[in-house]
């Protein structure tokens, strides 16, 4: 607990995927990401046993501002009863569709609020997700179309926590992410709001002294050492109300000390919150953090999976280290397809080394789902 007895909120996570005395970390971002995905999978919460199960998922939000880890702290019974409504996510329209959906036959225009937009795009919706198979459908006595709900969509999400990664803190990289933390407190979209940037090992950790809102707090993780829970709170942030209404910051004065212009804000009402939580849950629900392979060509001859300290991230041959996201793509000098052998027979794998790291990479991300709730 915070000195004032809230909870913890916006926190920076220093992470050491090294042992503690080691120098700054210079991974890539894109690999410290990773590695922060896996030991929050792992290791979520930072403080206590973990008394429900949790979603992690990478680069979501809103248009105006993507987190780089999300953790969905899930209800056990609601994300049992989500599994029914499939993997793929659920977007605005369809969650207006199934979350309204009546228990008995109803013309849909008369079963689901109006949604602010022509009648005709939430017909769309309503075909879309009797084809998902999430609701029911027929045509009525007149040919309206009628529906019913299959199941009630669950209340899953408990908490969203979105985490920023910066593996080196500086005080430039702390003057850029400062605008950047004040907006997400500001909102309040999140329930908790980290920033993950790697341990130095010294007495005083950077991160601490640096110029960072003093809403945000510290949580110092050792995530190489031989325990689960050798992580230490050094400060405690206030707490973010996701129900409450926020506040948008459009615009911030940018002249200096001496500026005293007016910044531009609108006001987010709490159901365009709820909405937008509800809408990110979906999405992480179903890409989790290992669709970074998408964005990837695990085809290459040269990517690997590899086990770095601990943790299975991706690796080039050809560099001879973790390459990134943008590094891995079809005009890399060092890209060569897999020999054609290698996809043939069987071997090494059904498909070839590319097609699985994908499959292995899906599975992961399978056992992270629960079996459908039974009806």
């Amino acid at each position: 607990m915070s000195p004032d007895g809230a909870n913890p909120v916006v926190c920076h996570t220093v992470f050491s995927p090294r042992p503690v005395g080691s120098p700054v970390s210079t991974v890539p971002e894109f690999t410290f990401e990773l590695t922060v995905c896996q030991w929050a999978e792992r290791h979520w919460p930072p403080a206590g046993e973990r008394d429900a199960p949790i979603v992690v998922a990478r680069q979501l939000g809103t248009r105006r501002r993507r987190w780089d880890t999300i953790v969905v702290e899930c209800d056990p019974a609601g994300l049992r009863a989500r599994a029914r409504f499939g993997t793929a996510a659920l977007d605005s329209d369809l969650l207006h569709v199934v979350g309204h959906a009546p228990a008995d036959w109803a013309w849909y225009q008369d079963a689901l609020p109006h949604p602010g937009y022509p009648w005709r795009y939430v017909r769309e919706a309503v075909h879309a997700a009797a084809d998902r198979g999430v609701i029911e459908t027929r045509r009525g006595g007149n040919g309206r179309i009628e529906l019913r709900r299959k199941w009630g969509y669950p209340d899953w999400v408990r908490r969203i926590v979105a985490i920023e990664n910066k593996p080196d803190l500086d005080a430039s990289a702390a003057r850029d992410l400062r605008p950047q933390i004040e907006r997400d407190v500001a909102l309040g979209l999140a329930d908790e709001v980290w920033i993950a940037t790697a341990a130095t090992g010294e007495r005083v950790e950077p991160a601490l002294i640096e110029d960072v809102p003093v809403q945000a707090g510290i949580l110092t993780v050792d995530v190489a050492a031989s325990t689960d829970d050798d992580a230490d709170v050094a400060w405690h942030p206030q707490t973010l109300d996701p129900s409450e209404p926020g506040t948008r910051i459009l615009e911030r004065p940018d002249g200096g000390a001496y500026d005293a212009s007016a910044a531009r804000f609108e006001y987010a009402d709490a159901d365009w919150k709820a909405n937008k939580r509800l809408e990110i849950a979906e999405r992480a629900y179903a890409r989790g953090w290992r669709s970074y392979v998408e964005s990837m060509r695990p085809d290459c001859r040269h990517f690997q999976l590899a086990d770095e300290d601990g943790w299975l991230l991706p690796r080039c041959g050809a560099k001879e280290r973790s390459q990134t996201a943008s590094e891995c793509h079809g005009g890399c000098p060092d890209f060569e397809p897999e020999p054609p052998a290698w996809r043939q027979q069987g071997w090494p794998i059904e498909g070839g080394p590319g097609a699985g790291v994908r499959s292995l990479l899906a599975r992961q991300r399978e056992r992270r789902r629960p079996d459908p709730e039974e009806s």
